[in-house]
């Protein structure tokens, strides 16, 4: 202490011209000097610290393993950082502990060794590194993915992405920084929310919106981006902060919604949305409105019993009641309609439980029967009229060959069972003559109806081959869309379909146009969907593939029916042949004959591959360049 008392003026020269603080202690740990830095570091007054032991600056906590690590630094005698790779305290006179950083540089006068600490107070920068690390860390645990761009740069290239970002594109981060976020766009740069970001970057203001990404792998993503500007001290934007949400589900939730909303509105057929306590109309759709004549808002006081005078308020509850109590699903029954303008028609009633939301709800489909019923007597009599035309012919005809033996057989056999039944539910009909009997009349008359069906289109197979052997088939070739057949095929094929059964539309077909003559290919797709229902079990599946070529255009129908057995697959296509595992359904044995010939008079081929017990795929190709065929 001596030493430094001597010296005083040149330590105090020296050490007050630096802002950190020096404290400078013997062999014993005694502080011989400090400067004014220091007391004001540790809050002492001047000259309050010499003499006293270093461990005074230390907390307490600390002093054992400080003793051991000051020993060292003795046997070393080399100048080197304070306690390196470990957080170091000091301690306040205020018994406060905080954050420094102090450097040792060991030294000789007169023969006695000191040892001068260097010591910064660095809490207030270690506070605001951990301030920033916990926002780091923040960032980049967020679930939303947050990107930062340096508008500074050229095209303000991404110098931040946090994980879920990363997550959120399937990008990694080395594919993404220095980039400008353009690229998650792709070629679909054309949106009007791209338009809105890059206006936004431009003038430094925060924007949000709505715009389509696609991911790494090529998935598009629906992106909800908002961007905030980071200024500097002058007012200049130097940064943008960007939080993306993937919103896709919630798009797709919409545009579907939207999607049965547009089927709901636009729909021909009435569609109702009754409340199950009230039975007020929730909500009607245009072709209701239209063909009621009433608006929507006069809809809303009515209830079902005020567009069918058929029922009262007792007899229509007996109707529901299923329903009501839940016992059943769905209903169908037949009614006529009231209009607005006095006049009734004729409809059949789709009513279902529902819901909207937690509001019980049911739901009427309403199909106008109209041209059906005109079309049934008109069909009743075509049937009679044909039938008696057929017997004429076969009466004319004295020397039937084989295959017209088997024809009249077959006749026979198919018309026996729908004409027996039409017969018993004529018969039938006579006896319920009560009105409380209109359920099982409207049973027998569907039946009629059904058979009636049946042998028409038995008949219309009969004289297609009629048309085809005298050559009076004339062909109209022209353009239409695949789409428009294949949609009316399968709509009228839905009715027919088996519990469970299902037809899977095909792909990528709306923008097709074929060139052929369009009531043939309606007649070729109908035979072959209608075999695939009638041949297959129920709970099974019938998929629709189309594949076009340069030249050629390949339907593939496949079922996962009967079958064909092997042995018997090269007649499949004779005339009247049917398959021995086929018998028990009914049929004619004509219809593939029929498509074969069609196709082969327009230059098409048909073809099948086929599995007892396993399914059968049957193969229609069609050219694309066809030439006018002649009359067959």
């Amino acid at each position: 202490m001596e030493v430094f008392e001597r010296n005083g003026d040149m330590f105090n020269l020296l050490s007050e011209g630096v802002s950190e603080g020096i404290v400078v202690v013997n062999e014993k740990q005694q502080i011989v000097a400090v400067n004014s830095a220091t007391n004001e570091i540790f809050g002492y007054d001047e000259d309050e610290l010499i003499g006293k032991s270093l461990n005074t600056l230390i907390p307490i906590k600390y002093h054992h393993a400080h003793g051991g690590h000051f020993k060292g630094f003795m046997k070393q005698g080399k100048k080197r950082k304070m306690a390196e790779g470990r957080e170091l305290y000091g301690l306040r006179k205020t018994g406060e502990e905080f954050s420094i950083e102090a450097g040792l540089n060991p030294f000789n006068i007169h023969g006695a060794t000191y040892i001068m600490a260097l010591i910064m107070d660095v809490s207030a920068r270690k506070a605001i590194e951990k301030d920033l690390n916990l926002r780091s860390k923040a960032l980049s645990s967020a679930i939303n993915g947050i990107t930062i761009t340096d508008v500074q740069q050229k095209d303000n290239p991404v110098i931040y992405i946090n994980a879920a970002f990363e997550k959120l594109t399937g990008y990694p981060k080395e594919d993404i920084i220095n980039r400008n976020l353009r690229f998650l766009q792709g070629k679909d740069v054309d949106q009007e929310g791209v338009k809105q970001l890059h206006n936004a970057v431009k003038e430094g203001k925060s924007c949000e919106v709505e715009i389509r990404n696609y991911k790494k792998d090529g998935t598009l993503w629906w992106n909800k981006t908002s961007i905030t500007p980071i200024k500097d001290s002058n007012g200049n934007v130097t940064h943008f902060v960007g939080i993306q949400n993937d919103v896709t589900d919630r798009i797709e939730a919409e545009k579907e919604r939207n999607h049965w909303n547009k089927i709901f509105e636009e729909s021909l057929n009435e569609i109702y949305i009754i409340d199950t306590k009230t039975l007020k109309f929730i909500r009607a759709n245009q072709g209701a409105q239209k063909n009621l004549g009433y608006s929507l808002e006069e809809l809303k006081q009515f209830t079902p019993l005020d567009i069918k005078p058929e029922y009262d308020k007792d007899s229509f509850n007996e109707l529901i009641s299923p329903l009501q109590l839940e016992r059943e699903e769905k209903i169908t029954f037949e009614t006529v309609h009231l209009r607005k303008d006095g006049s009734t028609y004729p409809v059949e009633v789709h009513l279902q439980r529902s819901f909207i939301g937690r509001q019980k709800v049911l739901i009427s489909i309403i199909l106008d029967i109209t041209d059906r019923k005109d079309y049934t007597e008109k069909l009743e009599r075509t049937v009679a009229e044909r039938t008696q035309q057929l017997r004429q012919a076969l009466e004319k005809e004295k020397e039937l060959n084989e295959l017209k033996t088997r024809f009249l057989s077959l006749v026979s056999h198919e018309f026996k069972t729908p004409l027996s039944s039409i017969l018993t539910s004529t018969t039938l009909l006579s006896k319920y003559t009560e009105s409380e009997q209109q359920q099982k009349r409207n049973k027998h008359i569907t039946t009629i109806r059904n058979k009636v069906k049946q042998l028409d289109a038995i008949l219309n197979d009969f004289l297609s081959i009629e048309r085809l052997e005298t050559g009076k088939v004339k062909y109209n070739l022209e353009q239409f869309a695949l789409s428009k057949v294949v949609n009316q095929v399968i709509y009228d094929a839905n009715l027919l379909l088996k519990s469970g059964q299902k037809i899977n539309y095909p792909e990528d077909i709306d923008d097709v146009i074929i060139t052929f003559d369009e009531k043939i290919f309606e007649l070729i797709l109908s035979n072959l969907i209608h075999n695939a229902i009638k041949y297959s079990p129920e709970n099974t599946t019938i998929d629709i593939e189309v594949l076009k070529n340069n030249d050629s255009l390949q339907l593939m129908i496949k079922d996962q029916g009967i079958g064909i057995p092997e042995t018997e697959q090269k007649f499949i296509f004779n005339r009247y042949f049917r398959a021995n595992n086929a018998l028990l359904n009914q049929g004619t044995g004509i219809g593939l004959n029929i498509v074969k010939q069609h196709l082969e008079n327009l230059e098409g081929n048909i073809s099948f591959t086929s599995q007892e017990n396993c399914g059968s795929t049957f193969i229609v190709e069609i050219p694309t360049n066809i030439e006018e065929p002649k009359d067959r």
